[in-house]
């Protein structure tokens, strides 16, 4: 007895009284339920708890605030952490029950699930320009494999373009498919009971039923809302790596998601097999996703679609023409014959106003420019607003028709040689005159390698008469 109550350091007589108990000193030990000093809140804690039952919302720090200037001097800021811990403690013994989210089992072949994201804060640029966008983000809940298109706006277009390009890439659809509400889809094409019948087309053409989460409950679709936040983590991680965020053109960042989902994918390809088999067949062609409206060229040379305004050619005025609505652009037809395509705007009461369209009526009626509601989209680029100013200034009204006349230059030969001409211009703090810049314009476009013309035979068809009978023969 000495010799191990010496080797464990303890008294002999502390040895001793363990040995008779049978039980190790941490066994001994009585638990720590008294308190070592007063409870500075037991006096107010009924008004306190008041508050919590009927808003379990409120947060100690809030209360303690109210508390201060209720009873002030009695509370001081220190005082915080205790009142803390008490609404812990209360929460967890008395308060309201806690929502639970269920782990639920996931069957190959089940189900799907999508959503939209935002990716501005990755602060992603296309040329230094800020590129604005989402994802479109298609998810299967069992092998969490996914794939992503991007779009401008959680239109129905951008959702029906997004959907099939998912299930197309995959090469199957499962048997379900799970959305949230799409209220952002349902307003942009303004009618509840259109866009449900619309959707459900989409889903009867490859077979699948449609899930949508309850309002307000979006862990219902808790894969693809997750999958959001661990892709959007491997984009700025990826982008990181590559030491910038800046893309020459947009062809060039869907190429670098593309490889991004596709590394993502390789350890999925297991369970993505087992969904695969379990499947139902693609149909043998996808869905128009395009809408066509015909509207009215107004006298202003502009169309309202989807809340938005567009210029067209003022040729169109008063015309009636076909617009077919894409998830990205709009393609405008006259009778059968395309003659523009424009970039789709997202958003409400936004305008796209191409100088082009209208730069011959307005080289006519110059004393309109000054206060056209449209006016700042005819600046092409930041030299042509530095060239309009500057003349504006020098020769007020009469600046005003020389900027008209330079745009309408842009407009009949080419931007790029313009804007260059203005660049030296401004370098070199030389005048601006019209003839001169008109005459080096023109010399630099006649100087430029013309397009070389192609010719194709005509194919003759009864070669593919000899070929038929040639099979026929076999």
């Amino acid at each position: 007895m000495t010799n191990a109550a010496s080797m464990a350091e303890m008294d002999e007589k502390t040895a001793r009284k363990y040995l008779r108990s049978g039980k190790l000193p941490s066994d001994s030990r009585a638990p720590h339920t008294w308190r070592t000093r007063e409870d500075p809140f037991a006096e107010v804690w009924t008004e306190v708890q008041r508050f919590v039952e009927n808003d379990s919302r409120l947060q100690a720090k809030t209360l303690f605030a109210w508390l201060q200037r209720r009873y002030p001097g009695r509370f001081s800021d220190g005082q915080l952490r205790t009142l803390q811990r008490r609404l812990k403690s209360w929460r967890a013994t008395e308060g309201p029950a806690k929502e639970i989210y269920f782990n639920q089992i996931h069957t190959p072949g089940e189900l799907s699930q999508s959503d939209f994201t935002h990716m501005d804060d990755l602060g992603i640029t296309i040329c230094g320009e800020l590129f604005r966008h989402l994802l479109y983000h298609f998810v299967l809940t069992y092998s969490n494999w996914e794939t992503c298109t991007i779009c401008f706006c959680e239109s129905f277009e951008s959702l029906q373009t997004g959907f099939e390009n998912a299930l197309w890439k995959l090469g199957g659809a499962p048997r379900k498919h799970r959305t949230d509400r799409l209220s952002a889809a349902v307003n942009n094409l303004n009618n509840l009971e259109q866009f449900t019948r619309s959707w459900q087309a989409v889903l009867d053409h490859y077979g699948m039923q449609g899930l949508k989460i309850q309002t307000g409950q979006p862990n219902e679709n808790g894969d693809v809302e997750q999958s959001h936040y661990r892709l959007k983590t491997a984009v700025d991680q990826e982008l990181i790596l590559r030491g910038s965020r800046d893309f020459t053109t947009r062809d060039e960042y869907e190429q670098f998601l593309q490889v991004l989902i596709k590394q993502r994918n390789a350890g999925r390809q297991k369970k993505l097999l087992q969904e695969l088999m379990v499947m139902h067949r693609l149909p043998k062609r996808r869905l128009n996703s395009v809408k066509q409206i015909r509207v009215r060229v107004r006298q202003s040379g502009t169309i309202r679609v989807l809340n938005n305004t567009y210029s067209v050619d003022s040729r169109l005025c008063d015309e009636w023409i076909d617009v077919f609505i894409y998830a990205d652009t709009l393609e405008i037809y006259y009778g059968r014959c395309k003659i523009d395509s424009l970039p789709r705007l997202r958003g409400r009461d936004q305008s796209h106003i191409q100088y082009r369209h209208i730069i011959d009526s307005l080289v006519r009626k110059p004393g309109a420019f000054e206060h056209y509601c449209y006016r700042d989209e005819l600046f092409p680029t930041h030299r042509f607003r530095v060239v309009y100013d500057l003349l504006k200034e020098q020769s007020g009204y009469k600046g005003v028709k020389t900027y008209l006349h330079l745009l309408q230059l842009a407009a009949r030969e080419n931007e790029t040689a313009v804007d260059s001409v203005l660049a030296a211009k401004l370098d070199n703090n030389e005048p601006i005159v019209l003839e001169e810049i008109a005459g080096i314009v023109k010399d630099a476009v006649n100087t430029l390698p013309r397009h070389i013309s192609v010719h194709v035979d005509a194919v003759v068809l009864k070669v593919y008469d000899t070929l038929l009978e040639e099979v026929a023969g076999q």
